[in-house]
């Protein structure tokens, strides 16, 4: 079977000549960047992500808030550190191992443990006196008033 590229030349040389299209070179070059700019942004080579993405975010508003929901499966409020500057919002903590894994042999260990922060710019002005935060079956949710000035409003024609 012959492959495709993102050119959609074939990836194979041909059976009668000694011949490669002209960008099979720079479709591995191409191929290896990728791969390597995967590592330096946080992700596995072979797929997966690493600690640099911990904890998975949605961030959504409505007309009066912004919602920062963070994934924090194990974790006590008390553990989880958040931070009001200007318009950034920062989670940090620390990911800890049970007390009881110290003489232990791991088989297979894809749960990251360790210190963490995460910050997110949110896009509008944001109400400093009107942030609130929960915590839910390891769902972190942090709401953030609007500004005055940031809220949409309805004109009504004359």
């Amino acid at each position: 079977m012959i492959g495709r590229t993102m050119f959609n030349f074939p990836t194979t040389r041909l059976a009668s000549a000694n011949w490669r299209h002209p960008f099979y070179e720079m479709d591995i070059l191409k191929k290896e960047m990728d791969r390597w700019s995967d590592l330096m942004n946080g992700r596995r080579a072979f797929g997966g992500r690493n600690s640099g993405v911990f904890p998975a975010l949605n961030i959504t508003e409505d007309k009066d808030n912004y919602y920062i929901r963070a994934e924090l499966p194990g974790m006590k409020p008390e553990d989880i550190d958040i931070q009001l500057n200007g318009r950034t919002i920062t989670i940090s903590g620390e990911l800890k191992t049970e007390q009881n894994e110290k003489n232990i042999k791991y088989h297979r260990k894809e749960r990251d443990t360790g210190k963490f922060s995460r910050g997110v710019m949110l896009t509008g002005d944001i109400n400093g006196e009107n942030v609130n935060a929960k915590m839910l079956n390891g769902l972190l949710t942090v709401s953030v008033g609007k500004a005055e000035i940031a809220k949409s409003r309805k004109i009504n024609i004359n």
